[in-house]
């Protein structure tokens, strides 16, 4: 599955792992504020250490085969990321996530490096149902789980404690015969 090409421009989507964790933390850097509107990561990785910590926790997801995170990439430099928050093969569910730095949004890459990852969870996996939890206030991710084909579920009100304030949390999913279609 990695590295893969995500299309013509130079943009891939490759590993992420510990040892990278200067890199992770300088991506979150560039993108903390704006990653930070709707994504709680810049309040976890503030430091070298908890950069590592956060990567090594995905490591050992993917080592257990109950998460996942993969780098996007544009000509070699880490601009964001793709994840499988959740990931558990024996209810046939996982939780796909994103976010990205600035500098990279309006290119199409979330969707393309999402497409990749869902893809690898449902015909590698064979997870069933992929979700998409999401602040009904961010208009771009909304806009990516339709570009997936997911359907919208429903609204969980008020059940998102961040920065010391109640959200609202949307879900949208797509099932695995539909995404096979």
């Amino acid at each position: 599955m990695y590295p893969t090409s995500l299309g013509d421009d130079g943009a891939e989507l490759s590993p992420l792992e510990p040892g990278r964790a200067g890199e992770f933390l300088a991506h979150v850097d560039r993108g903390r504020e704006f990653i930070g509107r709707f994504n709680g990561l810049p309040d976890v990785v503030t430091d070298l250490e908890s950069s590592r910590a956060f990567l090594r926790a995905y490591a050992e997801r993917t080592a257990s085969d109950t998460g996942r995170i993969a780098g996007i990439r544009v000509d070699g430099g880490l601009v964001g990321a793709v994840v499988l928050r959740r990931l558990d093969v024996g209810q046939g569910i996982a939780e796909a996530g994103c976010w990205l730095e600035p500098s990279a949004v309006g290119r199409g890459l979330v969707t393309r490096a999402a497409r990749v990852l869902i893809d690898w969870a449902v015909r590698e996996r064979g997870i069933h149902r992929v979700e998409w939890w999401v602040s009904p206030e961010n208009e771009p991710s909304i806009a990516v789980a339709r570009r997936l084909g997911m359907s919208k579920d429903g609204v969980l009100r008020e059940s998102y404690l961040y920065r010391g304030k109640r959200h609202d949390e949307e879900i949208w999913s797509v099932l695995a015969p539909d995404w096979l279609r």
